[in-house]
């Protein structure tokens, strides 16, 4: 129940341009901004949007995945003309289609996805776009330079935010360009440099997407990246769609990551605040 007044509250809180905004949730955007790493203070961030762009792909059965193998197949369970209800039973590959890796996905002992503090999966969002590079060079990978190049046009990387790496690749997921392996089963396409995320662990950054299949480049052996950010306490998003849409700077993400126990990652519902 609501006592009286509480929906008027309510609907001023939540209008799109009075999002995050006054004192009270001014306190709430700070914890927001907030990662577990302790490095330097976080700022408390005043929020606004005047539109959400959707960065998820739909999942299909035969959505890519990094393995070649169909991460999702569907069984139904019920059908409306027969038992008046639909309901199917999900056959599911943790990481397929547009996804979190968990600190726990390349880690004995971090957290797993259910353990990830929500404040930590609204955040800031940084877009750095190499997709001129990777059109040339799929084996292309965001550096420490791109990062650096990024600051110089907007400012420093915003406390608490997701460093997203836009290549284009998006473009692909239908077709076997988004895998695109060679003929010995080598992939190529554009991930992070471990320089870069070594620089991102340097600050205070929550997480890393990319639009691809994985945080490490196609040809990757070593997983650099993945067992440098993942297991310092940060998460990751592969597959993310629609970066092309969203500014440089001044976005907000919103990981609607699956709060499944023992979970080392999972697809995700992942929106921006432009």
């Amino acid at each position: 129940m609501c006592v009286p007044g509480c929906y008027e509250t309510v609907n001023r809180r939540l209008t799109r341009r009075g999002f995050f905004k006054g004192a009270t949730t001014a306190a709430l955007a700070a914890g927001v901004s907030t990662i577990v790493a302790p490095t330097a203070p976080v700022r408390a961030q005043s929020m606004s949007f005047t539109k959400a762009v959707d960065l998820t792909h739909s999942l299909w059965t035969d959505f890519p995945t990094y393995f070649g193998k169909p991460g999702l197949e569907i069984e139904q369970l019920f059908a409306f003309e027969k038992d008046g209800l639909n309901l199917n039973m999900w056959h599911l590959n943790e990481h397929t289609g547009t996804h979190m890796d968990a600190p726990i996905h390349f880690s004995a002992d971090q957290i797993d996805a259910s353990e990830i503090p929500v404040e930590q999966l609204v955040v800031p969002l940084a877009v750095i776009d190499i997709a001129a590079r990777a059109a040339d060079d799929p084996d292309t990978r965001l550096t420490p330079d791109d990062i650096e190049a990024w600051i110089a046009s907007n400012g420093d990387l915003p406390d608490g935010c997701c460093v997203a790496m836009y290549s284009g690749w998006g473009d692909h997921v239908r077709s076997d360009r988004f895998r695109n392996a060679d003929g010995d089963g080598v992939m190529h396409f554009p991930g992070f440099h471990q320089e870069a995320s070594a620089m991102l662990l340097e600050r205070n950054v929550n997480g890393i997407a990319v639009d691809t299949l994985s945080l490490d480049y196609g040809p990757s052996k070593d997983f650099a990246t993945h067992y440098s950010w993942l297991p310092a306490k940060r998460w990751g998003l592969e597959c993310v769609a629609n970066l092309a849409e969203l500014p440089a700077a001044g976005a907000t993400i919103v990981v609607g990551g699956p709060k499944i126990e023992g979970a080392t990652g999972g697809p995700s519902r992942i929106i921006a605040l432009v």
